[in-house]
């Protein structure tokens, strides 16, 4: 009650800094609000708020009608977009966004099909009958955000919280320069917004509502007044200084409070809503119509035609300048807002936003391009002009080193990025591109932090995680141990062995034994029996396929020098066995052939071997002393002449070989009668063991060593007759290389 007898008596309070820059709304501020038309493509962008952008619902190729929305919220911080007029979407695409960064952003394009079709649309007669929470679902559903400029989302902002809101504050002061689309809505809808004023009183339940309008507005004033029939609204004129229209400037001017620092309004008991906003608000709820249109200035010099216009969400800023006759000069720059607080737009091809409250296209001399930067002379000027008692130098100079840690402690993000600290800067700073710089880095900043916390938490549950799973596999394997113990225990107790005591004795044993010698001996002996027992029983094989060099081995003393003789007599016999080489001729009458010679020879040789092997088998005889009888053949002298038999027929065939020239009949007959004497002296070897074999009688110690050293002689023979014939071998190679 104070504060209203306080208002009613024209007492209001003043804010710290502010300044006075030329007005210029007259120009055009002199008509009424006009149709801006409907341009051949809208294009509308995702998100045009603060906050997250909504779901997309549409897709290319769909026809939509008037008002259906193209968005869908997922939560309250998301906001809808609407088809402003019905037709086709065209595209889904980046588009040039209306942002001073000139970025592109996701964006519906939707080609106009002249209809101007509305979706079915369900009108509220009496807005009395229904509570706060679905009129705030509909102003949500409506897409209504603040449109002072800022673009916060009404629904949440009129929400109600722990403190009860005291104070309505409606906000019709629009202070910036060439800035009059609230001051003609006031003049030609004062009535609706009265009736959208009543919607916010209706879910705020405040103590006091109150219109703030600037005092250079009163034909304003005065349709606000005259509307107001019942004064449950009190209508205040405040004094003209910029930036009055500020949220906590106008909250300190009417109330006298400060919104404390990193406050809301709303902790203080107080709610400010644009008049454009409760216009909003009565046609959403009332008219069943999304936001989908706003007033516009259009203003500026270079502009033909200066007004305040009706525009579509999504036109094209290009439509605008053809439509109201731009007039550009070199250099020509189109400002989205107004002179303190727009920003000059990249494209025109960016589209008018739900905050679109102003485009400018100023020309040179009405509003020149900033001057070149000088440096700092610390004046304070800015300090003393900033509506948010902040030290806007100190805030430059840590901008500059991009001390964010400082910003903070200097509340940067108190500032309201007014422009009056760079209006007032005698070295032409551009303060305000520098702070919103900085607040965009900071909150970069703060977000790589919160997602490096995320994933620092995401990485320690996962170690959490792993360690209580090993705890669980160790838990586990404990269990599964203790079990086993249990069980072995139990049959230990039942009168068995312990397994574990067995197998860590058995181990131990063999660690502790190492193989004796003896063991090893044993085990290389057995070995070498069982070699040769494999090489018996593959010699056995050998003679029962009829091998000639399938041989038994004997178990004397001498078996590996008889291995070693059978072995040359199988060579001897092999080589023998080759062909002869060609000569082109037959063997000549009474001639001898070569190569039966050498199978005779192989045959005597073989033969010859079998008597001697069936000789060393035999044991020791006792020796008697005696000599061979009268007609007995003496073994010894029987090998020798076997030996040099075989010596001369192998000589024969090498010297055959070696010679391809026709051999005279006289060395043919020679060879013939060679070989026969071999034939002769080996069958009388072999009669002569043969009788001997038949003989069992004990033979003298002499004979016995006069055997021993036949045995050896033939032997050496063998050996030497062996070489021989390597010798021999070399010159015939030779002649058969030649022919």
């Amino acid at each position: 009650m104070s504060l209203l007898h306080d208002l009613i008596q024209g007492k209001l309070h003043r804010f710290h800094g502010g300044i006075h820059p030329p007005e210029r709304k007259t120009a055009a501020n002199q008509t009424p609000i006009v149709d801006a038309g409907l341009p051949a493509e809208l294009v509308l962008p995702v998100r045009q708020h603060i906050g997250q952008p909504a779901q997309l619902r549409v897709a290319i190729g769909d026809r939509v009608l008037k008002g259906e929305p193209l968005t869908e919220p997922l939560n309250p911080m998301m906001i809808p977009v609407h088809a402003p007029t019905s037709g086709v979407v065209s595209a889904i695409e980046a588009r040039p966004l209306s942002h001073p960064s000139g970025l592109d952003g996701l964006c519906v394009v939707l080609q106009p099909d002249g209809e101007d079709s509305w979706r079915p649309r369900f009108p509220v007669a009496d807005y009395r009958v229904l509570g706060a929470d679905v009129l705030l679902e509909r102003i949500h559903e409506a897409g209504i955000t603040g449109l002072g400029g800022a673009g916060f989302p009404t629904h949440v902002k009129l929400r109600p919280r722990k403190k009860a809101i005291d104070t309505l504050i409606i906000n019709g002061v629009e202070c910036e320069p060439y800035i009059s689309a609230d001051d003609r809505l006031m003049r030609e809808h004062a009535q609706e917004i009265l009736q959208g004023i009543e919607i916010l009183r209706h879910i705020v339940q405040p103590a006091l509502t109150v219109i703030a309008v600037e005092d250079n507005k009163p034909e304003a004033i005065a349709a606000l007044q005259a509307a107001n029939a019942d004064q449950e609204v009190l209508v205040v004129a405040v004094p003209t200084k910029y930036p009055s229209g500020g949220e906590k400037q106008l909250i300190e001017i009417i109330t006298g409070q400060q919104v404390p620092h990193n406050g809301l309004p709303a902790d203080i008991g107080i709610v400010v809503q644009n008049v454009g906003t409760a216009f909003a608000v009565k046609r959403a709820i009332i008219d069943d119509e999304p936001l989908i249109q706003r007033v516009v200035t259009l203003a500026g010099d270079r502009f033909g035609e200066q007004a305040n216009a009706w525009v579509r969400i999504g036109t094209p800023v290009r439509y605008l300048l053809d439509k109201f006759r731009l007039e550009p000069e070199p250099r020509q720059r189109i400002i989205m807002g107004g002179p303190m607080m727009g920003f000059t737009l990249h494209s025109a091809q960016a589209p008018i936003i739900k905050g679109s409250n102003c485009l400018l296209a100023p020309s040179q001399r009405e509003l020149p391009e900033p001057a070149a930067e000088l440096a700092c002379i610390r004046c304070s000027q800015c300090a003393d002009a900033c509506p948010a008692t902040l030290l806007p130098q100190q805030l430059y100079w840590y901008a500059r080193a991009k001390e964010h840690d400082k910003l903070n402690s200097h509340n940067l993000f108190d500032c309201i990025e007014c422009g009056a600290c760079a209006y007032v800067c005698p070295s032409q700073i551009p303060l305000v591109q520098y702070y919103r710089v900085a607040k965009a880095d900071i909150r970069q900043a703060e977000r790589d932090a919160e997602l490096a916390e995320r994933a620092k938490h995401r990485f320690e549950a996962r170690q959490a995680r792993l360690a209580r799973e090993k705890a669980e596999r160790q838990l586990r394997q404990e269990k599964a141990a203790s079990e086993r113990k249990a069980r072995m225990a139990e049959q230990v107790a039942a009168g068995g062995e312990d397994p574990v005591a067995l197998a860590l004795a058995r181990v131990k044993a063999k660690q502790a034994a190492p193989e004796q010698p003896q063991d090893m001996a044993a085990a290389r002996a057995a070995r070498k029996e069982e070699a040769r027992r494999k090489r018996e029983e593959k010699q056995a094989a050998g003679q029962a396929d009829g091998r000639i060099d399938a041989e038994p081995r004997g178990d004397t003393a001498d078996g590996k020098k008889d291995a070693v003789a059978a072995a040359i007599a199988r060579a001897k016999a092999r080589k023998a066995e080759q062909p002869e080489p060609v000569t082109g001729r037959e063997p000549a009458a009474g001639e001898t052939d070569p190569k039966k010679a050498a199978v005779a020879a192989a045959v005597a040789r073989a033969k010859a071997r079998k008597a001697a092997q069936a000789e060393q088998p035999e044991p020791a005889e006792p020796v008697t002393g005696r000599e061979p009888t009268a007609g007995e053949t003496d073994p010894k002298k029987a090998a020798v002449a076997a030996a040099i038999a075989r010596a001369k027929a192998k000589k024969a065939a090498q010297a055959k070989q070696a010679e391809p020239e026709p051999v005279a009949e006289a060395d043919a007959e020679d060879a013939k009668k060679a070989a026969i004497r071999a034939a002769v002296a080996r069958a009388k070897a072999k009669k002569a063991a043969q009788a001997e074999q038949a003989e069992p009688e004990p033979v003298a110690e002499a004979d016995a060593e006069d055997a021993k050293k036949a045995a050896i002689r033939a032997a050496v023979a063998r050996a030497k007759a062996k070489k021989a014939a390597q010798a021999a071998d070399s010159p015939t190679q030779e002649h058969k290389e030649e022919q």
